[in-house]
């Protein structure tokens, strides 16, 4: 199916968990961004100075260490991305704080629902954003 809403724009997902990026890079796909995925603080920092994205979807517990070392090495080199998203299970203000003042857009509870995250990307990115209806995508 040709969706033009990601228009090629790099996603790159850091996580950890197979099965949540699988489904993201699933949806995420189907609506036209280009994605790649990296499960340590070091592999994404490798695939982001290589890939440049324009946007990183950012767990924040890695086996390697806190997924914000991969945003602040990042700004250090000069390769931080336009958008960059927080994920994590810790739905507290401190949390929340933390990765705002580290330069997140946003940040996303897990478990969540993917199905409004093309659109959320789009905008961010600011590009126009088409509803799509009669797809429903699972929480991860």
């Amino acid at each position: 199916m040709d969706n033009p809403r990601g228009r090629g724009q790099h996603v790159l997902i850091v996580e950890d968990n197979a099965l949540v990026v699988g489904a993201i890079r699933l949806l995420l796909e189907e609506h036209g961004f280009r994605v790649t995925a990296a499960g340590s603080v070091e592999d994404a920092i490798s695939l982001a100075l290589d890939g440049r994205p324009d946007v990183v979807l950012l767990d924040l517990s890695l086996p390697d260490g806190d997924g914000l070392a991969v945003l602040e090495r990042l700004k250090q080199q000069g390769a931080a991305p336009r958008v960059t998203v927080a994920l994590t299970g810790h739905d507290d203000e401190r949390t929340k704080t933390r990765c705002l003042r580290a330069g997140c857009r946003a940040v996303l509870i897990k478990p969540m629902s993917t199905l409004a995250l093309p659109g959320q990307l789009a905008t961010w990115l600011g590009e126009a954003v088409e509803v799509r209806s009669g797809f429903s995508a699972p929480p991860v």
